[in-house]
């Protein structure tokens, strides 16, 4: 850095742009099905660069049909139980508490808990518009109380994601 850029930052004001306390009790709750999702950066406090979620799944339960995004990347962070997260050619990874999953675009994936226990995660989206897709899906299964495969598809693709038709005949989801 050469002295006209030091000088021009030392006389930068500090920036007075408040931080996000979530605490442990709140957040915008949604039932997805069986799932609970609790909104806890939806994108309006970081210019929509980033959103986050944690979702309780319970035990024996499946996630969302298998997809992919065009337009953002996910994180996952167990933080109870066992989530195991499907990828293509009947391959998967079983995430434990302190577990991290990076799902970039384009990459097919779902998620599901077959195991005993209820399980939660940790869940980021950049950029946070997908935080959209849990609100909508929310909307959608409270009108009938279903959460069919063919309605989460539908609503996915209004937020580019597609879905990996090959892994939902591998898993018999077709």
């Amino acid at each position: 850095m050469d002295d006209e850029a030091r000088q021009a930052l030392a006389q930068m004001a500090m920036p007075r742009r408040p931080i996000n306390f979530v605490p442990a009790t709140s957040g915008e709750i949604l039932k997805l099905g069986h799932i609970t999702c609790r909104i806890m950066e939806d994108g309006s406090r970081t210019d929509n660069r980033i959103g986050s979620a944690e979702f309780t799944v319970p035990a024996g339960t499946s996630g969302p049909p298998a997809h992919w995004h065009e337009m953002h990347d996910e994180t996952f962070l167990v933080t109870q139980g066992t989530i195991r997260f499907h990828a293509p050619d009947n391959t998967h990874i079983d995430a434990k508490v302190g577990d991290y999953v990076t799902v970039p675009i384009r990459a097919p994936h779902t998620f599901s808990n077959p195991f005993d226990v209820e399980a939660k995660f940790f869940n980021t989206y950049t950029p946070a518009f997908y935080i959209d897709y849990f609100k909508i899906l929310a909307e959608v299964s409270k009108q009938d109380g279903m959460m069919s495969k063919e309605k989460n598809l539908e609503v996915m693709s209004r937020f580019a994601t597609m879905p990996a038709k090959e892994m939902l005949e591998e898993m018999g989801k077709k």
